[in-house]
């Protein structure tokens, strides 16, 4: 049985949460400009390594045609890179999981193709003015 102040609590708690949803969208804080900084065209860098040696940095911000980008080794490996974006397009790797992962195109973003020990990340360029955005 519930007491007197169980109920108090679960009903603060799903105010809370109701106006939490409700409310909260009005405050959410557009990544398209922020304090008249456009942030939404942030620039990205996708760095491929092999064998934790970096053998290709693209400034996938600057690209203005696809790039295709062949490595051999134990299996051959296809990358294709396009303005802001980047994916493992072909691997003769068994399981192909890395070419599944798809396309990346977020700062943080991580492909793997294991058999070649081949990493494409992609990280933000250390010369923007925003790091972040808090509210």
């Amino acid at each position: 049985m519930l007491k007197k102040g169980d109920i108090i609590l679960l009903l603060v708690i799903v105010i809370a949460m109701f106006s939490a949803i409700f409310f909260g969208k009005e405050n959410a804080v557009s990544l398209s400009n922020v304090n008249g900084i456009k942030v939404d065209n942030i620039g990205i860098t996708a760095i491929i390594k092999r064998n934790d040696k970096v053998i290709r940095k693209i400034n996938l911000t600057s690209l203005d045609k696809r790039e295709v980008i062949n490595i051999s080794g134990l299996h051959k490996v296809t990358i294709a890179a396009e303005k802001n974006r980047i994916c493992f397009l072909e691997s003769d790797c068994p399981d192909k999981v890395c070419v599944k992962t798809g396309w990346l195109s977020h700062p943080g973003d991580i492909a793997v193709c294991l058999p070649n020990k081949i990493i494409i990340k992609l990280e933000q360029d250390k010369n923007q003015n925003v790091d972040g955005v808090v509210k």
